[in-house]
């Protein structure tokens, strides 16, 4: 008689999400999304998170997330320390971090650890670093340590550009993913009572109220273009103090409102006229999408990175100069007041509204959650168990 070994079950792959925090923002909306679409990966995997710092949360992970929080208080060499500490204990077999400190930590602690670590980067990071000192140290950082990542996404073929010639981060490494809009709850949520949007005709913009997203722009070409109706600017932010200002200064303090941060900003976007997006630079635009799902005409600067791929199906430097009427949207020069003012003028026609409210529903369709979430596991998977020592990647 042969006598049967029982057979070994694999253990299950263990998984470790990280970023700074969920307080309000794209990238914390991001990984949410993909989080809670990530249920039939669960079935195979242990699915963590971890936070690097204690703040209050604007949006929330699905329950059978074990998440932990550490308090690293925005600094670095905390989080390094901490996240090293965590992970020691853990063991994941792979991790995966948005936002640029949260990804400098995950690459030093895996690799002090034999970990293969993932990241994501969401912005344009040469822009979005900026100058002066903190930021020379902080291009060091990337320079040094992103391409000793295993895997690096970009949101958009001009991030991996940006990383590939500013960073040296190897090409082979890279791999673009757009965002995920989760168009059925945006839907959803967009039917919601809203008191955030005014009585009449007005037109939207949202984000953090800092420098790069330029709202100072688009409230000089708000006052240029001399249109009907109002502009609501949801977001907080460093710049609401000079913005404030500056609409007391234009005597625009009747027609441009800045209401604060919005949980919901979806049910304002559905009841706007149109939406413009005036950043210098963005990783992927979120909030164009966002308002493009809920069939709101946009218009947006050909910044780095993104809106031309939406708008024009173009990469940024293919679309000419000047307000072009795109096939999905109107697309101005960054950091161009007179181009924004004529945009928002060409935007008050109902017919050209109309036209572009139908293709932005359409076009945002393209980017759905599944789509997302089936690209993002294609690239965690196959890293997990992957360890090398140190790190010699």
């Amino acid at each position: 008689m042969i006598r049967e070994e029982p057979t070994s079950l694999m253990p299950r792959k263990k998984v470790t999400f990280i970023i700074n925090s969920l307080a309000g923002g794209g990238a914390e909306r991001v990984m949410c999304t993909l989080l809670r679409a990530s249920e039939t990966e669960r079935n195979e995997v242990d699915i963590s998170l971890i936070l690097l710092d204690r703040e209050s949360a604007a949006y929330h992970v699905p329950s059978w997330v074990k998440v932990e929080q550490l308090d690293c208080r925005h600094s670095l060499l905390r989080s390094i320390w901490s996240l090293y500490a965590m992970l020691r204990r853990s063991r994941p077999d792979a991790t995966l971090s948005f936002l640029t400190r949260a990804n400098v930590a995950n690459v030093i602690a895996t690799g002090l650890l034999g970990i293969p670590a993932i990241i994501s980067e969401r912005v344009n990071t040469t822009s979005h670093l900026g100058k002066g000192r903190a930021a020379a140290l902080a291009k060091f950082l990337v320079k040094w340590l992103y391409p000793k990542a295993r895997r690096i996404i970009a949101v958009s073929p001009g991030v991996a550009d940006d990383l590939k010639t500013a960073f040296g981060v190897p090409q082979d490494k890279l791999v673009v993913i757009s965002n995920p809009i989760d168009i059925d709850d945006i839907r959803a949520r967009s039917q919601e009572t809203e008191s955030v949007a005014p009585a009449g005709e007005f037109g939207m913009a949202m984000g953090r109220l800092v420098p790069n997203k330029n709202f100072g722009m688009l409230i000089d070409a708000f006052a240029a273009a001399k249109i009907d109706g109002q502009l609501l600017i949801l977001g907080d932010g460093p710049e609401r103090a000079a913005l404030t200002a500056q609409i007391d200064r234009l005597g625009l303090t009747d027609r441009v409102m800045l209401p604060g941060f919005s949980a919901n900003p979806f049910a304002t976007l559905r009841k706007a006229a149109y939406f413009t997006l005036p950043s210098n630079a963005e990783g992927f635009p979120n909030s164009l999408l966002e308002a493009m799902s809920v069939g709101v005409p946009v218009i947006s600067t050909n910044c780095q990175s993104g809106p031309s791929e939406v708008l024009a199906d173009l990469a940024r430097e293919d679309v000419a100069s000047g307000v072009v009427f795109a096939e999905n949207g109107i697309l101005i020069p960054p950091n161009d007041t007179i181009a924004m003012k004529d945009a928002l003028r060409a935007m008050s026609e109902p017919e050209r509204r109309a036209a572009y409210g139908l293709k932005a529903a359409a076009r945002a369709a393209e980017f759905s959650v599944e789509r997302a979430k089936l690209a993002y596991w294609k690239v965690i998977l196959p890293e997990c168990g992957q360890s090398e020592v140190g790190f010699a990647r």
